[in-house]
C-alpha cells in the first residue's frame, strides 16, 4: 500500500468519525474521494444493481489494474486505467446474485422482506475499496439513498483490514470470501470482521501435519513478503516444533521486485538439499518462479502449495512450466455444489440483461463479437424486477470491439467449457454464496421475532425495520449466526472464523501430456481423510519422495546433532558397548538388563553366554598341555630316580626328600587341572585346597633338604658331629609332615568357614557372563598364600647362607636358584590376578602353578639327570667326595 493510499485510509477514517448522522459526512467524503481518484464513469464506478428492501453490498476485484505509481506528496498518483477481465472473480459476482435471488424466493428466510444488492468493482486497489465502501455505507444517490448495513468484500487480506478499520466505527459488519491472514481474527482490532474461508493458520498446521505424515524432515519454504507469507510460515514452524521437521531455508517473494526475488528463490532451491518446498504466495508470483526453475532445468522438488496457487489454472495449464508443476499437492478451499447454479449461469444472456456491463464485456470476449453500443433503457424490466447499472457502457467495451462483428444473439454459454460455465469445483464462489446466506440469516433474525400473541412458529411480527437497520444491532446477530446451508451443511462463526475445512488436491499429468486438477482428500477441522495412493508425485511415480537433511539412523545406532545446524542434521553414532536400539531414528541407545548383553548389530538385547575357562578352548588347550606335560616329565625323572637310586648322585642328595618332592611337583602339575573346567561346588573347593596344600608339601621338601645340607656340613666342623642326630630321616618326614599339616589345617578351617563357590559375575562388562570360584573369603585364602610364601622365603634364606658349601656336595645353590624363581613368580601373580578379568584371572594363577612347578623341576632335577644319564662318569662317590 502507498503512502498516499495509508494517509488517505486516515484521513477518511477522521472525516467520517467527526460526523454523528453519518450521511451528510460521507456524501462530502465520497465527493472529495472522487475528486481525488478519477470520475465515477470509469470502471472503477462500475455495478451491478438491484432494488430492494435491504441493500447488501458487494465488492469484488473484476478488473485488474496496475500497480500505482507513487510520485511523493508533491503531486497526485499517476492513475493507470483497469484493464483485462477476471473470469474467476466475474464469477463470485454471480454467485452473489444467485444466492439473494435463491433466498428472495425462499418464504422461511426474511419473509415480507425483499433482498437487494449493490455490486462494485474494486479493480484490485485498496484506494477504490474505500472509495466504493463509503459510498455504500453513505447511500450516494446512485442506491437511492439507502445505505448498506454489511459489506461482503475484501478478496485479500490487507483490503479486508482497511475496510474492517474503516468501518468499524460505524459498526458495519464486512464478510469476506477470500481473506484468510490470521490477524483478522482478533477481535479487539477488527470487531465487525467476519469471513467464510478458514483462517490460514488451519492450513499452516494441515500443511505442517502433511510434513510430518510423510516424514519430510527437511523442508524449504518460498513465502510471500507479507501478512500472508509470514504468518503462514510462523504457524507452519509452530505446528512442526518438536516433531523433528525443520525449515531447512524461507525465500520471501515481493510483487515489486519479484523478478530478481525469483532467481534469489531458484538458486536456493537449487542448491538446496530439501526436495519438498512449500509455498505460500499468490499465483502470479509463483509463475515466474516456475519459469526461473524450469529454465534452470530443476525439475525433481515435490511442491505443498498453498489454498492461493494450488487450484490456479493459469498455473497447471501453463506449458512453460508443465515439468515443474507437475505432482504439485496442495491445500484448496472447499469445494462444494451450489444446486441450480450451473443454470442460472447457462441461463445469462446480453439480450435479457442489457445493463450489465460485466456480462456485455465477458461476452464479447468469450464470442469474439460486439455488441450493440446503443445504450439500454435503465428503467427495463427483467422478472419483475428493477436493475440499474451505471452509465459507463461505452468506457466498460473493449477497445477492439469496434473492429468486431455485431453479435447475432444466438450464441449462448450452453456447451462453453471455460472457468466462468464450469461448476464442477467452486470454491471462493461458494464462500461468496455462503457470504450472503451468513447476512440473510443475521437480518432475517435482527428483523423477525416473534409476537408474544402468537403460536411460538409465527415469526410474521417485525421487530425493526428494514429501512431502518442499526448496524451495531447487526452486527451482534451476526455473531450468533448459526443455520443450516442448503447443501445440509451446519454452518456458525467462531468469533471471526469458521471451523477449518479443505480440500487436498494433487496435480496429475493426463494422457496428452497436460496437467489437471484432482482431488485427493478433505480436511475437516485439522483431521485428515487422505488417498495416499491416489497421489502422483513430482517423480510420476507413486512411491513418496524424501526430503531428509540426514539419512534416519539405522537400529543399532543413535542421533548427534551436529554443532551449530538444525535438529534435523545429524550423525549416527554406533551404540556403546551394553547398549542397544532396535528402533529407526533413535535419539538415544538403552542400556541392556545386566544378564543380558547387545548381540554384534547392537539391536537386541540377548541372554549373556556362560563364560569359563574350558578345556575346548585354545587358552584351556594350551594350560592342560603344560600341566600334562608337567606330569609327564616330573614321572620320567621319578622312574630316572628309581632306576638310579643306588648311585651316588641320587644317594648323595637325599633320596628319599627327592622322591617325596618329585611326588609333591607331580600333585602341583595336577592341581592345575583342576581349575580348567566348568566350575562347581566342589571343583571350587578343591582346587584351592590342592594347590595350597600341593606346594607347601614342596615347598617343605626344599625346606627341609636345605637343612640337611646345613646340618651335615655343620656336623663335619669340631664339634659339631651330635647335629646331624637330630635331622635323621625319622626328623626330616617329621618335619615334612608338620610344616604340610599347618597348611591342612589352615584349608579346612577356611573350607568349613568361608569356601569357595560358583558364582556368575554379571559385574564384567561382556557378551558373557564369567562363571567363576568366587573367594567369599579373601582372608582365607591370602593366608593359605602367605603360608606358601612365609615358607618360601625361609627355604631361601636357609639355601642362600649355604650357597658357598662344596660344589660337589652342595645342593643348596640349585634350591636357591628355583625358590628366586619361585618367589618372583607368585610376587608377579598378585597383581596380574587382581587386574585379570573373568577367566583370565583363572589362566593367571594356573600359569603361576605351572611356571612354579617348572621353575623347581628344572633347577632341582635337570642337573642331576644330566649326571645320572649323560655324564656318568660323574656320578661316582670319588667324584662327589673330590673336594
Amino acid at each position: 500500500m502507498s503512502r498516499v493510499s495509508l494517509l488517505l485510509t486516515g484521513w477518511l477514517v477522521v472525516m467520517v468519525s467527526r460526523d454523528v448522522g453519518l450521511r451528510v459526512g460521507l456524501e462530502g467524503v465520497q465527493t472529495s474521494m472522487c475528486s481525488r481518484w478519477g470520475s465515477p464513469l470509469d470502471k472503477s464506478s462500475q455495478g451491478l444493481f438491484k432494488d430492494g428492501d435491504v441493500v447488501i453490498g458487494g465488492l469484488f476485484n473484476i478488473h485488474y489494474i496496475p500497480s500505482v505509481i507513487d510520485l511523493g506528496f508533491l503531486q497526485p498518483p499517476l492513475l493507470i486505467p483497469c484493464t483485462g477481465l477476471e473470469i474467476e472473480s466475474l464469477q463470485y459476482v454471480y454467485a452473489m446474485e444467485f444466492a439473494v435471488e435463491e433466498i428472495n424466493r425462499n418464504p422461511s428466510i426474511l419473509p415480507g422482506v425483499r433482498l437487494s444488492y449493490r455490486i462494485l468493482d474494486c479493480c484490485g486497489r485498496h484506494p477504490w475499496a474505500m472509495k466504493e465502501a463509503l459510498s455504500l455505507v453513505g447511500g450516494d444517490s446512485q442506491s437511492w439513498g439507502l445505505s448498506v448495513p454489511v459489506i461482503i468484500g475484501g478478496a485479500s487480506s490487507t483490503t479486508a483490514m482497511i475496510l474492517s478499520r474503516t468501518l468499524a466505527s460505524l459498526s458495519v459488519p464486512v464478510i469476506s470470501y477470500l481473506a484468510s491472514c490470521p490477524c483478522l481474527s482478533d477481535r479487539h482490532r477488527f470487531p465487525n470482521f467476519f469471513r467464510t474461508i478458514p483462517s490460514d493458520v488451519y492450513q499452516a498446521k494441515i500443511m505442517a501435519r502433511l510434513a510430518i505424515l510423510f516424514n519430510w524432515t527437511w523442508i524449504g519454504a518460498v513465502i510471500a513478503n507479507n501478512d500472508y507469507g509470514r504468518l503462514a510460515i510462523q504457524a507452519f514452524q509452530e505446528e512442526i516444533e518438536g516433531s523433528g521437521v525443520c525449515l531447512a531455508f524461507s525465500e520471501p517473494l515481493n510483487r515489486e521486485t519479484i523478478e530478481e526475488d525469483a532467481k534469489r528463490a531458484a538458486t536456493t532451491i537449487q542448491h538446496s538439499t530439501a526436495r519438498v518446498i512449500l509455498l505460500f504466495c499468490w499465483y502470479t508470483d509463483v509463475r515466474v518462479l516456475f519459469l526461473q526453475l524450469a529454465n534452470r532445468n530443476v525439475t525433481d522438488r515435490q511442491f505443498l502449495a498453498s489454498e492461493a496457487l494450488s487450484t490456479s489454472r493459469d498455473l497447471f495449464q501453463d506449458v512453460a512450466i508443465l515439468n515443474v508443476a507437475s505432482g504439485v499437492l496442495g491445500v484448496a478451499i472447499r469445494s462444494a455444489e451450489i444446486p441450480g447454479f450451473k443454470r442460472f449461469l447457462h441461463s445469462l444472456k446480453p439480450s435479457n440483461r442489457p445493463d450489465d456491463l460485466f456480462l456485455r464485456e465477458f461476452w464479447e470476449k468469450e464470442f469474439g463479437c460486439s455488441l450493440s453500443t446503443t445504450p439500454s433503457n435503465p428503467q427495463s424490466m427483467s422478472d419483475g424486477s428493477t436493475t440499474n447499472i451505471s452509465t459507463a457502457s461505452h468506457a466498460s467495451r473493449s477497445p477492439l470491439a469496434a473492429t468486431l462483428s455485431l453479435c447475432t444473439g444466438r450464441e449462448t454459454l450452453e456447451g462453453v467449457q471455460n472457468s466462468f460455465t464450469d461448476t464442477t469445483s467452486l470454491r471462493a464462489e461458494y464462500n461468496a454464496y455462503l457470504a450472503v446466506y451468513a447476512a440473510a440469516h443475521a437480518l432475517h433474525s435482527l428483523l423477525s421475532c416473534p409476537d408474544k400473541e402468537s403460536s411460538p412458529g409465527d415469526n410474521s411480527t417485525t421487530c425493526s425495520s428494514p429501512y431502518n437497520i442499526i448496524q451495531k444491532e447487526l452486527l451482534e446477530h451476526l455473531n450468533k449466526v448459526n443455520f443450516t446451508t442448503p447443501n445440509g451443511e451446519e454452518f456458525f462463526f467462531q468469533g471471526a472464523d469458521i471451523p477449518a475445512a479443505y480440500d487436498l488436491v494433487n496435480w496429475k499429468t493426463t494422457p496428452d501430456g497436460s496437467l489437471k486438477l484432482v482431488l485427493i482428500g478433505r480436511v475437516d477441522g485439522l483431521e485428515l481423510h487422505l488417498n495416499k495412493t491416489s497421489i502422483e508425485w513430482t517423480t510420476g511415480s507413486s512411491q513418496v519422495p524424501i526430503s531428509i537433511c540426514s539419512e534416519r539412523c539405522p537400529p543399532g545406532t543413535r542421533r548427534a546433532n551436529r554443532k551449530g545446524e538444525p535438529v534435523c542434521c545429524f550423525d549416527c553414532i554406533p551404540c556403546a558397548d551394553g547398549e542397544v536400539s532396535n528402533e529407526t531414528g533413535s535419539h538415544q541407545c538403552r542400556q541392556c538388563p545386566i544378564e543380558f548383553w547387545p548381540n554384534p548389530a547392537h539391536t537386541v538385547c540377548i541372554p549373556r553366554k556362560v563364560d569359563f575357562l574350558s578345556f575346548n578352548e585354545t587358552m584351556g588347550i594350551v594350560l592342560t598341555t603344560g600341566a600334562v606335560s608337567g606330569v609327564v616329565v616330573t614321572t620320567a625323572v621319578f622312574v630316572i630316580f628309581l632306576c638310579y637310586h643306588n648311585t651316588p648322585v641320587v644317594r648323595a642328595n637325599n633320596s628319599e626328600l627327592s622322591f617325596l618332592l618329585l611326588l609333591s611337583l607331580k600333585l602341583c602339575f595336577l592341581c592345575a587341572l583342576v581349575f580348567i573346567g566348568r566350575p562347581s561346588v566342589w571343583s571350587c573347593r578343591l582346587q584351592q585346597a590342592a594347590f595350597g596344600i600341593s606346594f607347601v608339601l614342596c615347598v617343605s621338601c626344599l625346606q627341609v633338604k636345605t637343612i640337611v645340607v646345613l646340618a651335615a656340613f655343620r656336623s663335619a666342623r669340631p664339634g659339631g658331629g651330635g647335629l646331624m642326630k637330630w635331622f635323621g630321616p625319622g626328623q626330616q618326614r617329621g618335619s615334612v609332615c608338620l610344616f604340610t599339616s599347618i597348611q591342612v589345617i589352615i584349608c579346612i578351617i577356611w573350607l568349613s568357614l568361608s569356601p569357595p563357590t560358583p558364582h556368575h559375575d554379571l559385574g564384567f562388562q561382556g557378551s558373557k557372563v564369567n562363571l567363576q570360584c568366587a573367594m567369599s573369603s579373601v582372608v582365607g585364602f591370602a593366608v593359605v598364600l602367605g603360608y606358601i610364601g612365609f615358607l618360601a622365603c625361609l627355604c631361601l634364606l636357609l639355601a642362600f647362607l649355604a650357597r658357598k658349601l662344596p660344589d660337589n656336595f652342595n645342593e643348596a645353590k640349585f634350591i636357591t636358584f628355583s625358590m628366586l624363581i619361585f618367589c618372583a613368580v607368585w610376587v608377579a601373580f598378585i597383581p596380574a590376578y587382581i587386574s585379570s578379568p573373568g577367566k583370565y584371572s583363572v589362566a593367571v594363577e594356573i600359569f603361576a602353578i605351572l611356571a612354579s612347578s617348572y621353575g623347581l623341576l628344572l633347577c632341582i632335577f635337570a642337573p642331576k639327570c644330566f649326571i645320572i644319564l649323560l655324564r656318568p662318569e660323574r656320578n661316582t662317590k670319588k667324584h662327589l667326595m673330590g673336594r
